[in-house]
């Protein structure tokens, strides 16, 4: 098994599903529930166990606020997680290209300074000035 590497802690898979669901105040059978509608996806061990990350644990609290203050159903939950992966997604676009776009107007200030060349010619009163 190849191990992997984990950008930040959070998504490092820690707790078995029986600590999980008691951190995130809820029944094992619950989060199984959840899996099934793909709300959460636990990683899984070389021997099966799925393990749950502290990214997880929040996925389920923020589930559990949704249904049980909120009063959203199951679909509701789904759409609303849906909706803030594609946020999630769309503001990372969005620096790409607002970082893109600082370049390129970098990158074109640079090409006008070297290309404009301006002089100061002093020119007397009542008289033509050329260009060379």
């Amino acid at each position: 098994m190849v191990a992997r590497r984990y950008t930040n802690d959070r998504q490092r898979p820690l707790y078995m599903i029986s600590v999980a669901a008691e951190l995130a105040g809820m029944h094992p059978q619950t989060l199984r529930i959840y899996e099934r509608r793909r709300l959460i996806s636990p990683q899984r061990s070389a021997g099966n166990t799925r393990l749950y990350s502290e990214a997880d644990i929040e996925q389920l609290r923020l589930i559990q606020q949704l249904t049980q203050v909120e009063g959203i159903n199951l679909s509701g939950v789904e759409r609303i997680l849906e909706l803030e992966r594609e946020v999630a997604r769309l503001r990372v676009e969005a620096d790409r290209l607002r970082h893109q776009a600082e370049e390129l107007y970098a990158r074109a200030a640079q090409s006008a300074r070297s290309e404009c060349t301006a002089s100061i010619v002093m020119v007397r009163r009542g008289t033509l000035a050329r260009r060379s």
